[in-house]
């Protein structure tokens, strides 16, 4: 039997315009022991002036951080693309 932790949350910020704010709690993995969940976002401004905001979920699968400024792949070019659904389409029956 687990004893169910207290939730939280917390935000701080500065006259500068940094900011973080994180909650938590522990979430129920049905037939596995709970697990810890954070979520939160902060946010600050760049030197070249960008206002950086991220939010975040950090769980059992990791820190998963969504904001514009991160990079992200490029596009799968057209022909890789269609190996890609070939060999999808080849698994899938047999």
């Amino acid at each position: 039997m687990y004893r169910r932790a207290p939730a939280w949350r917390v935000g701080v910020g500065d006259e500068g315009g940094i900011y973080h704010e994180q909650r938590g709690a522990l979430r129920d993995a049905p037939g596995q022991e709970p697990e810890l969940v954070v979520e939160g976002q902060y946010q600050y401004t760049a030197p070249d002036g960008q206002v950086i905001h991220l939010l975040y979920t950090a769980d059992a699968n990791g820190f998963q951080p969504i904001g514009d400024h991160l990079p992200t792949p490029p596009p799968i070019p057209p022909a890789i693309q269609r190996a890609l659904d070939y060999i999808a389409k080849v698994q899938s029956t047999q």
